[in-house]
């Protein structure tokens, strides 16, 4: 009678408290610890990470018949190659319109100031000495149209070369890595085996769109800004092509900078780009991100706002990039485990009940 009047609940929920507590107090002590555990271990995750997104392709070469082994000789020579290709040829073009791009938003906002007697002048200077801060930042790596290595710590040089060197062999042992965690999971668990296999088709899905997103999104507003004669028509490609790693609000971003740059320049220029703003919008959310995707990895959109704020405020940057990915990850799981989730509620509620 004693067992039944303790609440075994509230003892875990008080436990589940204080672990929280007392992680919070010493987190000057394992933080550390955690960072290095964590600078060892990220390059050979993002590794990883890199291998499984590039395995499609992979897989879709040795399914025409190509050797295993040339098979991964194409895929990374067209890594390496549109990596040198963006570097050598791209990175020196883009420096000069990044440049250009800057001095025209400073224009924006001194003609803002003029016209309608606003005092931005802190504004502006911020944004000046920031801009100043990047161009000198980026042209220690640029210089002469070539891109120069002296910049480059050795530890990031290191850092990069580990990171490509350990995705070649996570790429080549993917297929003994993917059929090792089948069996395990088989002979362990089927549920568990059903849930990775769908997280899996997921991600595939995800990654394959993202890929040709990207891609069709260079080369999208590459030309469309071209034709209407838009300066900065790579850079703003580029940017567009760079933002999609950023849902939804991404292409806001790029568009809203090419309508600065343009209102600078002239109002004709202005007006072709709003419509060309309009035009592709409708274009990238009626029909190329549809056909894409299809009817995988439908996210509704208060919920791809809510990562990306979330995502953005745990850990920024990488944060807001991740974000689409981890709430594919979780609605699946959600969606997978519903029904047990449910059970277990009942379950809750028929104790308090009782």
């Amino acid at each position: 009678m004693f067992k039944n009047k303790i609440n075994y609940k509230l003892i875990n929920i008080a436990l589940v408290t204080l672990i929280i507590f007392l992680m919070y107090q010493t987190g000057h002590l394992w933080m550390g610890v955690t960072n290095t555990v964590l600078s060892i271990v990220g390059p050979f995750f993002f590794a990883f990470v890199v291998a499984y997104a590039l395995y499609p392709f992979l897989s879709y070469l040795q399914a025409k018949k190509i050797p295993k082994g040339v098979a991964i000789f194409i895929v990374i020579g067209l890594v390496l190659g549109v990596a040198a290709i963006t570097v050598g040829l791209i990175a020196p073009l883009l420096f000069n319109q990044l440049s250009s791009l800057f001095n025209n938003i400073i224009a924006f906002l001194k003609e803002l100031s003029l016209n309608f007697d606003l005092n931005i002048g802190p504004l502006q200077a911020n944004l000046s000495d920031s801009f100043n801060d990047i161009i000198k930042s980026l042209s220690k790596y640029i210089s002469d149209g070539a891109v120069s290595l002296i910049g480059v710590s050795l530890n990031a040089i290191s850092v990069i070369v580990i990171t490509f060197s350990a995705a070649i062999y996570f790429l080549i042992d993917m297929d003994r890595i993917r059929t090792y965690t089948k069996k395990y999971l088989r002979k362990h668990s089927k549920k568990m085996y059903r849930y990775v296999r769908l997280l899996d088709h997921e991600m595939e899905n995800y990654f394959d769109g993202f890929f040709k997103i990207v891609l069709i999104t260079l080369v999208e507003y590459t030309i469309t800004f071209y034709i209407i004669g838009h300066p900065n028509a790579l850079l703003l490609g580029f940017l567009a092509a760079v933002a999609t790693l950023i849902p939804y609000f991404g292409g806001m971003i790029t568009n809203c900078i090419a309508c600065v740059t343009a209102f600078v320049i002239s109002p004709a220029l202005f007006i072709r780009t709003v419509i060309a703003f309009f035009v592709l919008s409708n274009v990238d959310g009626y029909i190329i991100n549809p056909f894409v995707y299809g009817k995988t990895n439908q996210v509704h959109p208060i919920v791809v706002i809510m990562s990306v704020f979330a995502g953005g405020i745990l850990w920024g940057v990488l944060g807001i990039v991740i974000s689409l990915p981890v709430a594919i990850l979780l609605i699946t799981t959600i969606k997978y485990f519903k029904n047990d989730i449910t059970d277990k509620w009942e379950d809750i509620k028929e104790g308090k009940e009782a």
